[in-house]
């Protein structure tokens, strides 16, 4: 642990966590003085398949049944369980959960977009990053009969809103058209 590098979180809080008493040590940040607020995080990934794996999700005829709609419930049930996934994480009440999957033909490759939506006192991010995760598990474990080689990725954050630092978007992410989603 490196001394004397106390941030913004406050004094003594090293590399400028509030996830970091004056010790050092890990703790879970007290956010019990926040205003509760509307709060909305939308987190985006993607799986590339083998052209066989992605031609039974694309067709619905996947060995082990509905992968989109597995998908699906893994994400909203992973959005849920946030806390249990990440330590230092605030288990928070969702207001609601939207998953949509774009299918790329010529790359083989399932993109993952999970919108949550929340009235909390801390944000929805890792419930979306969380959720995210699942959705790119879920896809290759329904899959992986077609090939060990798939590939999951690109987890990111594309928007956050809400909370006292208000909106944030990523540079260069595009809404998906209604057409492509499923």
């Amino acid at each position: 642990m490196a001394e004397g590098r106390a941030g913004p979180a406050g004094a003594g809080a090293p590399f400028g966590s509030a996830h970091w008493d004056a010790g050092g040590r890990a703790r879970m940040v007290d956010v019990g003085s926040k205003p509760a607020t509307a709060r909305r995080a939308v987190a985006r990934g993607a799986v590339r398949l083998s052209p066989a794996g992605f031609e039974a999700v694309a067709g619905g005829r996947a060995a082990k049944g509905d992968v989109l709609g597995v998908a699906r419930v893994a994400a909203i049930m992973a959005a849920k369980r946030a806390s249990d996934w990440i330590p230092l994480c605030h288990p928070l009440p969702l207001d609601s959960v939207e998953v949509r999957f774009r299918l790329d033909r010529p790359e083989a490759r399932v993109d993952v977009e999970v919108e949550v939506r929340c009235t909390a006192r801390t944000g929805a991010e890792m419930e979306a990053l969380c959720a995210v995760s699942a959705a790119c598990l879920t896809v290759y474990d329904m899959t992986k009969a077609y090939g060990r080689g798939h590939v999951l990725g690109d987890v990111r954050l594309v928007v956050k809103s809400g909370g006292q630092s208000g909106e944030w978007r990523r540079g260069g992410e595009e809404a998906w058209a209604p057409a492509e989603v499923r």
